[in-house]
């Protein structure tokens, strides 16, 4: 579909890449030839995610961080001594995240806190703390943002999330404008539900609704991880120099069927 070589030399860095989509995306970026740093906060399944990945891609150019996504000073450092090894940053890709079902009634401060920031602050800390590297990129940066259609319509029994995924559309949204000019570009990507990951299972296949779910996909079926991440491959691409400020969204249809079914 895509060249051998889209991503060759490429410096990019995947947040909560040791598994689901993010671990999709760091394989499909090493695929097309990307040195790719990832993060998460456990160094055993870090390890133990590289390990996976050199078995498949055995040519695979990676680097494993443990860190949490949600302390600012910790990121920034991480990121600097990237930059340092590196001399840039080219693609950051946003993607660790946090979120379980639970009416907001219910929900307790330190849950909602808790989602906040994962998603929502350590979208922030990564951005601000890629900001150097991304300006020092020769093919113009690009900030990957993982979010969820929910953050259009709202998501009874996830506000938090919602609200967090809601508020990273309007920071891509900003820093397309304000970073435009360093030839940054900044987009949102929205996976509809994706067999094989812990949020189907969680969200969907725990609670006995995944198939009312999939009866909303319009394609008939739910999306594999590799869509997200051929998605990103194309955003971070010399295809999507001309794309930023965008929702781009990848969910077999569903959101266009949800109020069908």
């Amino acid at each position: 579909m895509f060249r051998d070589d889209l991503l060759q030399g490429r410096i990019s860095l995947v947040t909560g890449g040791s598994s689901g989509i993010g671990l999709g995306i760091v394989r499909v970026f090493a695929e097309f030839g990307a040195t790719v740093v990832f993060l998460g906060r456990r160094e055993d399944k870090l390890a133990s995610a590289r390990e996976q990945l050199l078995r498949e891609v055995p040519s695979a150019n990676l680097e494993t961080v443990a860190l949490d996504v949600r302390h600012h000073g910790a990121m920034r450092e991480a990121v600097a001594s990237i930059v340092e090894r590196h001399g840039r940053l080219d693609i950051l890709v946003n993607n660790a995240a946090g979120n379980f079902h639970c009416p907001t009634e219910a929900l307790s401060e330190n849950g909602w806190r808790s989602v906040i920031d994962i998603d929502l602050n350590g979208t922030f800390n990564g951005c601000q703390a890629a900001l150097p590297g991304l300006k020092a990129s020769p093919h113009g940066g690009r900030i990957l943002n993982i979010t969820v259609p929910q953050a259009l319509s709202g998501w009874p029994g996830s506000a938090h999330a919602a609200s967090a995924k809601a508020g990273i559309l309007s920071l891509t949204r900003s820093l397309a404008v304000e970073w435009g000019g360093y030839g940054i570009r900044v987009n949102n990507v929205l996976p509809g539900p994706i067999a094989g990951t812990e949020g189907l299972k969680r969200l969907y296949e725990d609670r006995g609704i995944a198939d009312h779910e999939y009866e909303r996909m319009a394609m008939g079926c739910f999306g594999l991880v590799d869509d997200i991440a051929n998605a990103c491959a194309y955003l971070a691409s010399p295809g999507g120099d001309f794309v930023t400020g965008c929702d781009f969204m990848v969910d077999g249809g569903r959101w266009l069927k949800r109020g069908w079914v």
